[in-house]
């Protein structure tokens, strides 16, 4: 196992609040919102509520990574819904930071990071009012068991397990704020089309049969891009199907 040897300066800017324990970083984020001055960047070294998608549990083990970044913002709810892949984005290139490699990294849509195969990252939004709440979690030292996530789902991995890399939360924050105020710029200035460009390169499935799932409902295609709306772009054999919102199942 080795620490890496990352420098990083937190951004001006933002806000920096690291929590010895808490319910949930977004239940925090929620309670904390109104009274906060900026955009801010709310760690736990504990969680003892943690969740993630459609509510379900998210398992977070002492040493993963957990936090909210809280961003005032007046965007509409389709753009809000944009700053996933900007997340995305600084995930990549934070674990990048801390490894040393980019081979076996790639981002599975809408809001997932795969190291190996393996889902070492998630992405959750939601909208507070004036501010828009983006959750991340990342799997540090320890994975779940296959048997407690979903059927289908990718196998979870620890960046621990699949690099030998040993890096706590507050060192990740420090590398991952960096990583997302810099995309947040880009975001900002020059609008999604960048920001989709650089997801699409490092896109898990591009190209292959993949299956949405809504609800009840699946459609399975060729996964042939994200559109410019965020949208998920799939070849069907009933032709082009774009998705807003599904999971997605190789």
């Amino acid at each position: 196992m080795k620490e890496p040897v990352v420098l990083s300066e937190w951004p001006m800017g933002y806000g920096r609040q690291v929590l010895t324990e808490v319910d949930s970083t977004m239940a925090e984020a929620a309670r904390q919102a109104k009274g906060l001055a900026g955009p801010t960047w709310i760690c736990a070294l504990r969680q003892t509520a943690a969740r993630g998608r459609r509510g379900r549990a998210w398992v977070n083990p002492e040493g993963n990574f957990a936090a909210t970044l809280v961003l005032p913002t007046s965007d509409a709810s389709e753009k809000r819904a944009l700053r996933s892949f900007v997340a995305a984005l600084a995930l990549f290139d934070a674990l990048v930071a801390v490894s040393g490699r980019v081979d076996g990294l790639t981002l599975k849509w809408p809001n997932d990071v795969l190291l190996t195969g393996g889902k070492v990252a998630g992405i959750l939004l939601e909208s507070i009012g004036a501010h828009l709440a983006i959750g991340i979690g990342v799997n540090l030292i320890a994975a779940p068991a296959s048997s407690e996530v979903e059927e289908r789902a990718v196998a979870p991995v620890s960046v621990l397990s699949a690099l030998g890399v040993e890096v706590g939360p507050e060192v990740f924050l420090d590398i991952l704020a960096e990583a997302y105020a810099r995309h947040e710029a880009q975001f900002a200035t020059y609008g999604f089309a960048p920001i989709r460009e650089a997801w699409l390169t490092r896109a898990a499935r591009l190209g292959e049969v993949v299956t949405a799932r809504m609800g009840d409902r699946e459609v399975t295609g060729s996964f042939e891009t994200v559109d410019a709306e965020g949208r998920i772009v799939l070849n069907t054999a009933s032709g082009r199907q774009a998705i807003a919102a599904a999971d997605i199942f190789f």
